[in-house]
């Protein structure tokens, strides 16, 4: 079932160029085909950023779109520990691991569902997920931890 993307995103990405903006709105899609009952968290930081979980917790979250002036990374929070049978992951941080895609025909890899499947599996059940579009404005105030 398609989900309409949330005005506010569509706002963000009319920042970028046209074929940027489709790529990752139809990336979009495909996580959410994969994962139709996610929540999708949008922020607006350097980068247009939407993460991908079944809750609203860091945790849960199994990818994410980060959009960059000439290519959209699908990346994978966990992405250290996915097989990569195909050597299609880049990073070299501890955890974090992307894949670049760069035109609308890179969708069409046979892998890529793949990857994103795995990464689903990696968070467990972390419940149904709520089907939310949370926005994160640039500049939206941070929360102050309740941690002393």
């Amino acid at each position: 079932m398609f989900r309409r993307p949330d005005p506010q995103l569509i706002g963000f990405l009319e920042e970028y160029d046209r074929h940027i903006a489709d790529l990752a709105l139809a990336l979009r899609e495909v996580i959410l085909e994969e994962a139709p009952d996610a929540t999708e968290s949008v922020y607006q930081v350097y980068t247009v950023a939407i993460w991908f979980g079944f809750s609203t917790k860091m945790k849960d979250m199994f990818c994410y779109i980060a959009t960059n002036a000439g290519h959209v990374n699908l990346g994978f929070p966990h992405g250290s520990t996915l097989p990569d049978p195909n050597r299609v992951l880049e990073g070299t941080g501890k955890a974090m691991r992307h894949i670049k895609l760069r035109k609308l025909e890179d969708l069409d890899r046979p892998y890529l569902r793949r990857y994103i499947r795995n990464a689903i599996e990696q968070v467990g059940n972390a419940g149904p997920g709520t089907r939310e579009t949370l926005i994160k404005p640039r500049g939206a105030p941070k929360r102050k931890s309740t941690r002393r």
